[in-house]
């Protein structure tokens, strides 16, 4: 099951899972996105993936995918949490609500469906792939709250990894850096400079993501350059990290600065 299914890294992983003999569950909002992808993979010769349109931020939102799936006879061996947005700008200039909507989307539901299908993956012993960011390895002024969630992800993810691991279950996080999709779009952002050396296509972040899950590696970052970032992280001065960051966010936001 692959939740953000609908484009990017999501569909990406969903391709992935089908070309490899696995029946596929596409979670999204946009079900016209979801039908064309279910389209594609079925025409490609694989079985067509089961399409449930559904808005994860929504409170009842797991509880009706477990029953949707529990309807089709159908549990999960393998579970994908992909969906997720970010917001630009100054934490406190920016929608409360919107960010409270991006913590519900990037925590408490990966949260909650990580715990709700638990069961299902410890039965069949498979796995668990978080998406998370290059970005929750620090501070993240200008996306302050984006950050914070995937610093969560990270996290509860290798937390998981060691809780999970003794029965059987594969846990990994995937920890991309900028990846061209329309993620990037809703948040706001341009890649520039450094950032687009970091930058990987949403197939090749995908393709790391699948391999290292099958691998049983806890946590995998695309591209050589990208898994410096963590050590970086480690061995600047938190103050300088966060100033980096900082000047990057302004360059973005432009007339819209304070930071």
């Amino acid at each position: 099951m692959v939740t953000g299914a609908s484009s990017g890294i999501g569909a990406e992983l969903a391709r992935l899972f089908a070309a490899d003999g696995h029946a596929v569950v596409l979670v999204a909002r946009r079900e016209a996105e979801l039908e064309a992808l279910a389209d594609e993979i079925a025409a490609a010769g694989r079985p067509r993936p089961v399409v449930v349109a559904l808005d994860l931020a929504a409170p009842d939102a797991v509880a009706r995918l477990k029953e949707a799936l529990a309807a089709r006879g159908l549990a999960a061996k393998y579970l994908v949490n992909n969906a997720g947005f970010g917001l630009l700008g100054v934490a406190t200039s920016l929608d409360a609500d919107e960010q409270l909507a991006m913590i519900d989307l990037n925590v408490k539901s990966l949260t909650a469906l990580s715990l709700t299908f638990a069961d299902d993956l410890v039965r069949q012993r498979g796995g668990l792939l978080n998406v998370g960011s290059l970005a929750g390895f620090m501070a993240g002024p200008g996306m302050a709250v984006y950050y914070a969630t995937k610093a969560y992800v990270i996290s509860f993810s290798e937390a998981l990894w060691r809780e999970l691991g003794p029965k059987g279950v594969t846990v990994t996080v995937l920890c991309p850096g900028p990846v061209p999709t329309g993620f990037q779009a809703r948040a706001g952002v341009t890649v520039t400079g450094l950032q687009s050396m970091l930058t990987v296509t949403a197939a090749q972040a995908a393709k790391v993501g699948y391999d290292g899950l099958m691998a049983g590696r806890r946590m995998v970052i695309p591209g050589r350059l990208a898994s410096l970032v963590p050590l970086l992280a480690r061995i600047l001065p938190r103050r300088s990290m966060i100033g980096l960051i900082a000047s990057t966010q302004i360059r973005r936001l432009g007339s819209r600065g304070g930071l």
